[in-house]
């Protein structure tokens, strides 16, 4: 596959995983079972938050990224952590596995923003082993990152025909329809977890700008009356759902649901 230019690509996603959602590595490899000597597939893995902590585990990992750029950091949070995983460009919606060549299968908030929901649920089935593991952690429509996506989405471009929202998949019913009869169980659980940044509001909002590759294409793409427009929207936003005190850090409550389902 060739390189692939991503908004993914811009910020520091990195530092944004690090900071606001790491914790979702350990949950996930938690609420999956995963265990020495099975063979894991991360889809959409980023800088590695659950492949490398899988490999922590003692299982042979593969994280997969449309966007190879993120691969760097995460070979470095590997060494870090003592760990070997091999990385691997690949479209989340159409996988280069074979059948049935993984135990488990995993997405942290990763595989839920490919536009064709559809293609991504039956690769990440196709790819699984009869009697394997789905495990993802997605957004919800209702959370903080519903309105996130909704606020930001009005200042992007058109998505292409047929494109899905990414918050359908923290939508119970969606989330059923995808899989249909192919798993023999399905659990979807929501919980929350805060996103916490000094600085309050405005400091949570610069961090998004600073780090936040879909964000920061946003703004990159805007004039500067904008700009200027969608900051003001989205300070209100932050501000709106952050309930930390006025004059400390930011604690943003962010709701997500753990999808966890066999073959």
């Amino acid at each position: 596959m060739q390189s692939t230019t991503t908004p993914w690509a811009l910020g520091d996603y990195h530092r944004f995983a690090k900071q606001m959602v790491w914790g979702f590595g350990p949950t996930l490899v938690a609420a999956c079972g995963i265990s020495p000597g099975q063979r894991v597939l991360d889809v959409a893995a980023g800088t590695g938050n659950t492949a490398i902590r899988a490999a922590l585990a003692g299982a042979d990992v593969v994280a997969c990224d449309l966007e190879p750029t993120q691969f760097e950091a995460g070979r470095r949070e590997a060494r870090s952590c003592g760990v070997e995983l091999e990385w691997v460009q690949a479209d989340a919606a159409a996988l280069p596995f074979a059948d049935g060549e993984f135990d488990v299968v995993t997405s942290s908030a990763g595989a839920m923003f490919s536009p064709d929901h559809q293609a991504v649920a039956d690769e990440l089935v196709r790819v699984c082993r009869p009697g394997g593991t789905i495990g993802m952690i997605t957004f919800t429509p209702e959370g903080m990152a519903g309105e996130f996506f909704e606020l930001f989405g009005r200042y992007m471009p058109p998505p292409e025909p047929g494109a899905q929202p990414p918050g359908l998949w923290g939508d119970e019913a969606h989330v059923r329809a995808l899989f249909r009869d192919r798993l023999s169980s399905l659990e979807l659980t929501r919980s929350e977890y805060v996103e916490r940044t000094p600085g309050g509001s405005a400091g949570f909002l610069d961090f998004y700008k600073r780090t936040f590759g879909p964000v920061v294409a946003i703004y990159e793409r805007l004039d500067d009356g904008g700009r200027a427009e969608l900051d003001r929207a989205a300070l209100g936003f932050v501000d709106r759902w952050n309930t930390g005190a006025p004059d400390g850090p930011a604690h943003v409550p962010v709701e997500y649901m753990l999808i966890v389902g066999r073959r």
